[in-house]
């Protein structure tokens, strides 16, 4: 029996009206496990105009009151965790761990909520002038919306979400429509932590959907995680129809390793942000730049890791790393891997022909490593978000900052060695928003803000932590005079006030 998976409207989950659905199906096995539905315009305006009036009371609430909420979600998600994991990893194909330690990141950020009220505070200066004094609010936006990817269902949300909601908004979400589910649990939550009807909405779809948000009046501001060439689509209609826009988007994120580095550290890095989740994160390691003598020596530490990696279901214990998402999606990874194998890469581990048995209709293929990959090919230039990583060969040190300056994409970075001063020099002038010194993948903790530089970001705010309360709300600023009786006549000149 194939399940139907419809929106979360005013606090319940209503069935689709379009009679256009989507395939959801489990990576592990090809099979077909639920049809997803399509919004239409109307659909959309629906949850918007009940969001807008939900969204007056709410922005009305006690910020105290509001976090209280958040408290109740956190809650909720830490005793739903294996819950939400589950279907992500039935849906995605991540392995079970991983999809809990997605939903921990996702719950950091729920946490960073819990204190809206101390992250709203406003400044105050008394006696600005005579008799008059100033202060500044940030007050919410509206109705937002948030257009989230395949490949973090639950985390992603709860970035955007959490943030909004505290702040005061009211949040539509549009999930990618590969794994819906996790996001309508989360839905539920949101419900059961004490969210008001219309605070918290999903509606499922396409182009249609997203069009119907990025186009709507009344919704002033989208946020969005996803390829490159989609969110800059997001960004200009959304700005052309005069929202607040935030695009985060794709990556070719490296790792410089240098000569004096500990190679074995190096490959289980390598090996975890390469390979994780089959490759497909936004901050996954897809260059290894290996700086003056030491290529060899890191190739033949890292191809036997890859060849060894345990590839299997994502439900099963043992495996290290799942199938990707869709076959359509795998059959693209492994076309890149075909077209660096043409431009002259040297492909040291091919994982193309892996088969399981039992999983022959699944979405698998193996880790795939390649050697003196140069900044012409285009499995260097392309996101491929897939199991391939490519090794570079630089010079030195200033060879290898340049290779990461001059790539289009500037999302996350990482240099791996013992030497204080080139850590420094690193971290300092590499043009990239997110930068790790022994750390692979560096990924801000909820406090601070997540975002990139170039072609990985359009728009100007960072996606949660202070970032994020300034994306969702507005800034207001009051004078006020009291007089004390004394009238100096009429003012038509600016002067200086002290």
């Amino acid at each position: 029996m194939v399940a139907s998976i419809g929106h979360y409207i005013n606090n319940k989950p209503v069935a689709g009206k379009s009679g256009r659905t989507g395939d959801i199906t489990n990576p592990a096995t090809g099979e077909v496990t639920a049809k997803v539905a399509f919004a239409t315009e109307a659909e959309i305006d629906e949850a918007v105009q009940i969001a807008k009036k939900a969204q007056l009371a709410w922005a009305a609430t006690p910020p105290l009151r509001r976090q209280r909420v958040m408290f109740n979600l956190k809650s909720l998600i830490e005793k739903h965790t294996d819950d939400l994991a589950r279907h992500l990893s039935l849906e995605h194909g991540k392995t079970f761990d991983d999809a809990k330690g997605e939903v921990g990141r996702g719950l950091e950020v729920v946490e960073f909520a819990c204190a809206i009220g101390h992250h709203m505070k406003g400044d105050f200066t008394e006696q600005v002038a005579t008799d008059m004094d100033s202060w500044s609010i940030r007050q919410p936006l509206g109705v937002v919306a948030g257009i989230t990817p395949f490949n973090f269902p639950i985390m992603i949300p709860c970035w955007m979400g959490a943030m909004a909601v505290a702040t005061g908004n009211a949040f539509i979400l549009k999930p990618s429509e590969k794994d819906p589910s996790a996001p309508m649990l989360l839905a539920e939550l949101y419900t059961q932590a004490g969210a008001p009807p219309g605070i918290f909405q999903v509606v499922n779809g396409d182009k249609v959907a997203v069009d119907a948000l990025l186009k709507h009046p009344d919704v002033p501001a989208i946020s969005f995680v996803g390829s490159t060439a989609i969110g800059e689509y997001v960004y200009h209609t959304g700005t052309q129809h005069n929202k607040r826009v935030q695009a985060l988007c794709g990556a070719k994120n490296h790792m410089v390793v240098m000569p004096d580095a500990d190679l074995d550290q190096v490959t289980d890095a390598l090996i975890g942000a390469g390979y994780g989740a089959a490759g497909e994160r936004c901050m996954a390691i897809s260059v290894a730049v290996a700086v003056g003598d030491i290529g060899d020596k890191l190739i033949h530490k890292l191809a036997p890791r890859v060849q060894a990696l345990k590839i299997g279901p994502g439900l099963d214990p043992q495996s290290e790393m799942g199938p990707l998402v869709t076959r359509q999606h795998r059959d693209k990874v492994m076309g890149y891997v075909d077209q660096g194998v043409k431009e002259g890469a040297k492909l040291v581990v091919d994982g193309r022909g892996l088969k399981l048995q039992g999983y022959e209709n699944g979405n698998f293929m193996g880790g795939c490593l390649f050697d003196h990959v140069t900044p012409d090919m285009t499995i260097y230039k392309d996101e491929i978000f897939g199991p391939v990583l490519s090794v570079v060969r630089s010079g030195n040190f200033d060879e290898a900052i340049k290779l990461v300056n001059d790539h289009a994409y500037g999302n996350g970075t990482a240099i791996f060695t013992r030497d204080g001063d080139s850590a420094r020099a690193f971290a300092s002038n590499v043009k990239v928003g997110m930068v790790g010194i022994n750390v692979p993948i560096p990924v801000p903790v909820a406090y601070h803000s997540f975002g990139g530089w170039k072609a990985s970001v359009f728009g100007d705010h960072g996606i949660y932590g202070m970032e994020g309360v300034r994306f969702y709300t507005k800034l207001k600023t009051i004078t006020a005079r009291w007089p004390t009786g004394i009238r100096s006549g009429a003012e038509f000149n600016f002067k200086a006030r002290a």
